[in-house]
């Protein structure tokens, strides 16, 4: 499987270096970027004056697979090629800075195709000339002026996510948003260490390298043994405290001395509360430590505002958060494990068909720290192989569109070059430049995926756990991080008959039922000599790049 950037080998310096100084430009320069990270596929950047980002502009270079707008700017450049551009981008925001340290900036640079330039949309928030809510060319719809191209798909896309994150900016989910922040980063490491344990225990299966095997242990377990120690460090920088005291803090939890303490009656044991426990402490010493910054004498704070904050939280950590977070820790593998056993399947096609629409909602990231518990907990997650069904059921609709669609080449172009990334767990390329812009294919997709989730959740349900040592990676990249309660052959054959599942399910549903006879007609149509604003040709930009819509935006 090739990757699914397009960018070719995204280890070489020098093109690493092309697609950051292409990029920066398009940005608005260093004097319009507030903040630079990134995250398993995208360059998140924070941006002054989003007038000056050229969307159609990033959206052509050959890099790029797509952009997202959420808390930050979002640049989608694919997995290992982002961590290689990100430094050099910052690199060179340094130097401009360096060299221009207030440059005067009065407005975006003159480019063809800006977000300016997108179709308007109707009261609906389509971009259709029908209005249609529900995908173009619903029944009683009146036909369409021009047929409908991948480019018209996109900025239904686009505006379909405007509107998601419009929705999602309540304090719930902004709070929800702040808990992945802190897990999101701890990715990297959850999928190094968790593909050396699966190599560990295959060796320790087969009696390969026994001398070589307590190394791995060591090296694969370490992380995850002071992972709570991570968690209080981010934590206490996402709210706003002092890294270091919040990894202080939490650090009491993993300290093998507590097994000498007491408390509710009961002995301590070192990692007790895990994850949630440290992420209680740094809350709770980022308020202290605010609280001691207000009223604490200047004279005194690098003495006294530490040491109170260290002192108060490991007091409250040791005689209540471990405990209490243990609890809650103890309930969540429980349920998860009394869910798939009692209801394996049925849990399994509700998960499995709801976890699209949880990630429009944004509620998909109260996941995250259920996620690391059970890790944390029994080395794996039995959740995330069963939600990562839910991209199979896209890569059959859009498998289904492509075919239902036969003249229609600016779609087609889309699929063809989101199928690979959707193979990889990628979905979001497909999501919205394809099946959630048309309506009904993206319900179908989400059918498939439910169907492919009902059979993972069956087998669990069955006694043979299917789970996944690390969060982050979906579809086939999935294959190196499995793990469950039989040998890996077995959970492997498993999860691979559930993405088949999930494929036929998603690809059947949608080929029979995800479009209505208008929408054929709508659509199924030679885009190839269809006019666009601007008398650019379908399929390139006005740069004279290959369409902002064949490489259609994503989201996490």
């Amino acid at each position: 499987m090739t990757s699914a950037s397009p960018q070719g080998n995204s280890g070489s310096p020098d093109k690493n270096r092309a697609t950051a100084a292409a990029l920066l430009p398009l940005v608005g320069g260093a004097a319009n970027i507030t903040s630079v990270a990134h995250c398993m596929t995208r360059l998140r950047l924070g941006i002054k004056d989003r007038s000056l980002v050229q969307d159609d502009a990033l959206k052509a270079l050959p890099a790029v697979m797509g952009v997202v707008e959420d808390d930050t700017y979002q640049i989608v450049l694919g997995p290992g090629t982002v961590a290689r551009v990100t430094p050099v981008f910052e690199e060179l925001v340094e130097e401009e800075r360096t060299a221009a340290p207030e440059p005067q900036a009065t407005g975006p640079a003159p480019a063809a195709g800006t977000t300016g330039a997108a179709a308007p949309t109707s009261p609906t928030g389509s971009s259709h000339p029908s209005g249609s809510s529900d995908g173009p060319g619903a029944p009683g719809d009146p036909a369409p002026l021009t047929p409908l191209t991948a480019d018209e798909l996109a900025a239904q896309g686009a505006a379909i996510k405007a509107r998601r994150k419009a929705a999602n900016a309540t304090p719930f989910k902004l709070f929800l948003r702040r808990i992945a922040n802190i897990f999101v980063p701890l990715i990297p490491a959850l999928i190094g260490c968790g593909i050396i344990a699966g190599i560990n225990g295959l060796l320790t299966n087969l009696g390969w390298l026994p001398a070589l095997v307590p190394a791995l242990t060591a090296i694969a377990s370490g992380f995850m043994a002071l992972i709570a120690v991570f968690v209080g460090f981010n934590t206490a920088k996402e709210f706003g405290g002092t890294p270091i005291l919040g990894g202080a803090v939490a650090a009491i939890i993993v300290f093998p001395g507590v097994a000498n303490i007491t408390a509710f009656g009961q002995k301590l044991s070192p990692g007790q509360g895990g994850v949630l426990g440290a992420l209680g402490a740094a809350v709770l010493a980022v308020y202290i430590e605010k609280w001691c910054r207000k009223w604490v004498p200047e004279s005194l704070d690098v003495l006294v505002t530490p040491t109170l904050t260290v002192l108060l939280t490991g007091l409250v950590t040791i005689f209540g958060l471990m405990y209490a977070a243990g609890e809650v820790s103890s309930a969540i593998g429980t349920a998860a494990n009394w869910l798939l056993a009692h209801g394996g399947a049925l849990a399994g096609f509700v998960l499995g068909g709801l976890f699209l629409p949880l990630v429009m909602l944004g509620l998909h990231q109260a996941l995250i720290p259920i996620h690391t518990t059970l890790i944390e907990q029994q080395s794996y997650t039995v959740l995330l192989p069963i939600l990562a069904m839910a991209g199979a059921g896209q890569v059959g609709a859009a498998v289904a569109v492509y075919l239902r669609l036969p003249r229609n080449g600016s779609i087609r172009t889309t699929i063809k070059s989101a199928l690979p990334a959707g193979f990889l767990g990628v979905g979001e390329p497909l999501i919205y430049g394809v099946s959630l812009p048309l309506g009904r294919p993206f319900i179908t997709a989400c059918v498939g995926g439910a169907f492919g989730g009902a059979f993972v959740g069956l087998f669990n349900q069955l006694g043979t756990a299917v789970g996944s040592t690390a969060i982050g990676p979906s579809g086939w990249a999935l294959f190196p991080l499995l793990k469950g309660n039989h040998d890996l052959g077995t959970t492997a054959v498993i999860y691979a008959v559930g993405l088949l599942a999930g494929y036929v399910v998603g690809f059947l549903a949608t080929y029979f039922f995800g479009f209505s006879k208008q929408m054929l007609t709508d659509l199924n149509t030679d885009t190839t000599r269809a006019p666009v604003a601007g008398g650019t040709a379908p399929g390139t930009s006005a740069t004279g790049g290959d369409t902002a819509a064949a490489k259609a935006p994503a989201a996490v």
